[in-house]
């Protein structure tokens, strides 16, 4: 399930690709496997290193010197890069999970090069207001979602590091209402007939990719995307 719109964020041969808070490796993998780039995945969580890892072998060509792929565990309030390090960043559903997100865009701006791109996503603010209502548990576990974004403001703060706002969508519609079960049913959201049922739709949506469910979904986005997404260029510098 990819967040990142490749059409509205190029990846050109020789790229450094950063996919920071790459979680089980969407990102970083699709980006490797999009286009001959040098793609690097972060992420505190060792488990889902391995498990991106694990996600990436049967894509690997390791005879193509084109292309390279990495992964790291690091925190994203102290990236391990040099300044000016990639070409295009993607942070796809990871700031509402960190306390100081504003020191990680500062870190992403400092290892961006000038006339970068990068691609932030964060959950909807009125879907997600839904599932912050309909369970105290959903925003409250470990490591869960500690704020709800309003997008304009978190485009502002993003501007006001020196970046220029160049597009926005949303996506994942169907899956708001996933989680919108998933909260009303908490305690036995795991074992709920009503909930396995829905993420089985989900899953033969991803893998079967039928018409009917990408044209619907579609239709659906601008007005109940899960996510919104954002795409900037960081200015050349004076």
């Amino acid at each position: 399930m990819q967040t990142v719109d490749f059409g509205h964020f190029p990846l050109h041969p020789g790229d450094v690709v950063l996919d920071l808070g790459c979680g089980e490796g969407r990102h970083v993998i699709s980006a490797y496997v999009e286009a001959d780039v040098h793609s690097v995945g972060v992420d505190l969580s060792l488990e889902d290193l391995g498990t991106t890892l694990d996600k990436f072998l049967p894509f690997a060509e390791p005879d193509n010197q084109a292309k390279s792929f990495g992964l790291s565990a690091a925190s994203a309030l102290a990236l391990p890069f040099a300044d000016n390090s990639f070409d295009k960043i993607i942070c796809s559903e990871v700031l509402e999970h960190i306390p100081d997100y504003t020191a990680a865009l500062r870190e992403i701006e400092r290892v961006l090069k000038p006339g970068g791109l990068f691609c932030a996503s964060v959950p909807r603010r009125w879907p997600e207001q839904v599932c912050w209502a309909l369970s105290n548990e959903y925003h409250e576990v470990p490591g869960g979602h500690l704020r709800i974004f309003r997008s304009r403001q978190l485009r502002d703060e993003i501007e006001r590091l020196g970046f220029s706002h160049y597009y926005r969508h949303w996506a994942h519609a169907l899956h708001a209402p996933f989680w919108w079960l998933k909260c009303l049913f908490w305690e036995k959201r795991d074992s709920n007939w009503l909930v396995r049922q829905y993420h089985r739709l989900l899953v033969w949506d991803i893998i079967e990719q039928p018409a009917l469910t990408r044209g619907l979904e579609k239709m659906m986005n601008p007005v109940m995307g899960k996510s919104v997404v954002m795409y900037f260029r960081k200015e050349l510098a004076a």
